[in-house]
């Protein structure tokens, strides 16, 4: 499955190796979910604060949080599809705070590695249209993580 996916590091505090794991990790994720060839997704790690604006205004949570997604192919109210066009979808960008990647894999007794690819596929899979609104779409999202994560071997 071959996917664009551009890495971001804001905060120089992401290996390059770290890096490599989660490239093959969201090409994974690509595949499960059978993403269409030369999708492209971006994904950018920040520090705190910068996650706490975004979320403040995008989301009017004035607070940081883990992970952000912005998916662009969503469908909005009044927009039309484009026909034809035989470009490749630009999925989105996922936002991930290392701080509270690393806050949480001490909270929850697991690797940095562990933190960063849970944020990594959760935050994909919102772009792919998941969400956890609702136990049931909680549990079919949550379900959907820990199937990626484990086949590629990243457990807990």
């Amino acid at each position: 499955m071959t996917i664009q996916i551009d890495f971001i590091d804001e905060t120089n505090e992401v290996t390059a190796e770290q890096i490599e794991t989660l490239e093959q990790l969201i090409r994974e994720a690509a595949a499960v979910e059978n993403v269409p060839e030369g999708a492209e997704v971006s994904v950018s790690f920040v520090d705190n604060e910068r996650i706490r604006v975004m979320n403040r205004d995008y989301r009017g949570k004035d607070a940081p949080t883990d992970v952000l997604s912005f998916a662009l192919e969503e469908e909005g109210e009044g927009e039309i599809d484009i026909i034809g066009a035989d470009v490749p979808p630009v999925l989105g960008d996922i936002i991930i705070s290392i701080p509270k990647a690393k806050e949480q894999a001490a909270e929850y007794g697991h690797s940095f590695m562990r933190e960063l690819g849970f944020l990594a596929v959760h935050g994909f899979l919102h772009l792919l249209g998941y969400d956890h609104e609702t136990e049931e779409e909680e549990r079919v999202m949550f379900a959907k993580q820990e199937e990626i994560l484990t086949r590629f071997g990243l457990t807990r």
